[in-house]
């Protein structure tokens, strides 16, 4: 299996070592303290080796020998024998630096294993990085670097043979200087302290498109590093339950891993934080995605009392929304927002708004179906079909094409034809992409889709991302360095360049869960997953190769495992093979 393959790849690559508590109880001289207030971590904690040193420098007479051995597996321990150090001693006037590559964006800090030194104690300069040249820099006011959210730019002590450890963001990328006049270190090991869930990727894609797989496998490893102890939007910055871009990544989490608990926990905070008539994350389109996100978790994993939870707010919820349009059917919602690319066109927010209240109410008379709640269904359906008679003008927003093609206010064919379609990837945005990329299924466009996927999403990768970035713009890869080299004369640095709003230059997160779309939608899709009944009890098969020759994969239910394959005949017909746990009806096409 795909994921197989990928995690042994990453054994082999990082060597992980693994701390993990089994049994979560504190030894049994905490047994008497009644006030004690423990609360146990289900992350594990990995340590990795730096794959290459990126960059070295001693300037004047400073000294660095044996930089190669921190490339060596280590252990995290401190030994009398001082064999196989690097040796970092800076002078009155020279100073020592190393920048380490890691191999792969991963959320955590470092660890430091010295020896002994000649000095007792030692500041080294760490400076975290998601891209190369972001750790090469100084927060300066003008490049867009900050310690917001995270620390990535502090000193550090360090004992003489002994281990510190540090740190709590995003990056793969570490500069360490050694800090002072004369200091004087023997560094055993640095490694990477990879905190994350080890989760199985129950789901899984293959088909014979690699970029697809790598993109696939991209966006389900971005979402699983921002599976902390809640769900973040980005390991770097915004580490923080941003409620709308969550839909995006429970999509994407139905199709990969499954059921849990980080899904309702962060819904949950998100409901206990935010009483009526507030908006979540003070937007009032969040407060939409969340009810949004209840009904696509609901369908995945059909937990009738969890959603019985929800029905208060979510009730009250649709209430205040009904409110929210005037005698016209005309969304009049304040706090406006779909999207940062789409921001500074209104008329293309409102266009945005007006489609998805519709979505919302039609997924509020779907919810109080379910909870057996006809009075609150009725009055959603009357609310919904009093905004689609209201269609604005998307004003060439491609995010409100979207949005209008799939709750039937736009015809999906006039949507991909005249707005999403047109140009490729320009204009796409990595949040609203995956609602445009399901605008253009609709449409039939299932090869156009996929050629975005590898065109947008493809172009990350080839800049050397590991992990899907929180804006990307198609014009940026014009003379753009890769991310994980230093910025060679002539090119521009891609990090430092580009990016606007909250996340200007170096401010950028290149790790953001919301960007994961092409995941769940390859599998939506093109593997052909589609949910028809609540906790997945009843699932069209329903595969759309485009120009692919085979495609097979595995979509997690409550009741196991679905196994697909897909492939063509010699007659181009598609031949299928679908295994499904007992519980789940298969519905298969007649396509």
């Amino acid at each position: 299996m795909k994921y197989l393959r990928f995690c042994f790849l990453l054994i082999v690559l990082f060597g992980f070592t693994f701390v993990k508590s089994q049994n979560h109880q504190l030894p049994p001289a905490w047994a008497n303290n009644k006030q004690v207030n423990v609360q146990f971590d289900n992350r594990t904690r990995a340590y990795i080796s730096p794959v290459r040193i990126l960059w070295k420098q001693h300037t004047g007479d400073a000294v660095l020998t044996g930089e190669d051995n921190l490339l060596r597996p280590g252990n995290g321990q401190s030994e009398l024998p001082q064999n196989n150090l690097c040796h970092m001693k800076n002078s009155k006037t020279g100073q020592v630096s190393i920048l380490l590559d890691f191999g792969k964006e991963l959320q955590g800090g470092i660890q430091i294993i010295t020896g002994m030194s000649s000095k007792r104690e030692n500041k080294i300069r760490l400076r975290f990085g998601e891209s190369a040249e972001e750790a090469m820099c100084e927060i300066d006011g003008k490049n867009g670097a900050t310690n917001d959210h995270a620390i990535r730019d502090l000193e550090l002590t360090v004992p003489w043979l002994g281990v510190a450890e540090y740190g709590n963001t995003g990056f793969r990328f570490v500069r360490l200087d050694l800090v002072g006049p004369d200091a004087d270190a023997l560094l055993k090991e640095v490694r990477a302290c990879f905190l994350y869930r080890e989760i199985p990727y129950l789901g899984s894609f293959q088909c014979d498109n690699e970029r697809l797989n790598e993109i696939w496998m991209t966006g389900a490893y971005t979402v699983q590093l921002n599976m902390q102890g809640y769900i973040w939007d980005g390991i770097k910055r915004d580490r923080l339950v941003w409620i709308g871009d969550m839909n995006p990544e429970i999509r994407t989490i139905n199709s990969v891993f499954g059921y849990n608990e980080v899904v309702p926990k962060s819904l949950d905070l998100t409901r206990d934080t935010t009483p009526l008539p507030q908006w979540m994350n003070g937007i009032s389109a969040y407060s939409m995605w969340w009810l949004l996100d209840h009904y696509y978790w609901y369908m995945a994993n059909g937990n009738l009392d969890y959603l019985k939870q929800q029905k208060s707010y979510i009730f009250s919820l649709l209430d205040l929304l009904m409110t929210k349009m005037d005698k016209n059917g005309s969304e009049t919602l304040d706090a406006r927002m779909l999207d940062w690319p789409s921001s500074e066109n209104p008329k293309g927010i409102h266009a945005g708004l007006q489609a998805l209240m519709v979505m919302v109410f039609d997924a509020g008379q779907q919810i109080a179906t379910f909870l057996d709640d006809t009075a609150m269904a009725d009055k959603c359906k009357a609310a919904a079909s009093k905004m689609r008679k209201n269609v604005p003008d998307v004003n060439q927003s491609k995010q409100a094409a979207a949005l209008q093609s799939l709750v039937g206010m736009m015809s999906a064919k006039k949507a991909n034809d005249k707005y999403i379609a047109v140009g490729g990837p320009k204009n796409f945005s990595t949040f609203y992409g995956y609602y445009m990329l399901q605008a253009m299924a609709k449409a039939g466009n299932y090869q156009g889709a996929m050629d975005i996927i590898s065109q947008y999403w493809g172009a990350m990768l080839d800049l050397g991302a590991t992990t899907f970035w929180e804006d990307f713009n198609i014009d940026w890869t014009n003379n753009a360095a890769r991310i994980d080299e230093l910025v060679p004369e002539g090119k521009i640095d891609i990090h430092k360049s580009y990016g606007n709003y909250c996340y200007k230059g170096y401010r950028h997160s290149l790790c953001h869960g919301w960007a994961s779309g092409p995941t769940s939608w390859l599998s939506e899709y093109v593997l052909g997953v589609q949910v028809l009944k609540p906790g997945c009890r009843e699932v069209l098969i329903e595969p759309h190769l485009g120009n692919l020759n085979w495609v097979k994969g595995t979509y997690p239910t409550p009741y196991g495992v679905i196994t697909i394959s897909h492939k063509k005949g010699a007659d181009g017909k598609v031949i299928s093979d679908v295994q499904a746990p007992a519980g789940v009806t298969i519905v298969k096409s007649e396509n």
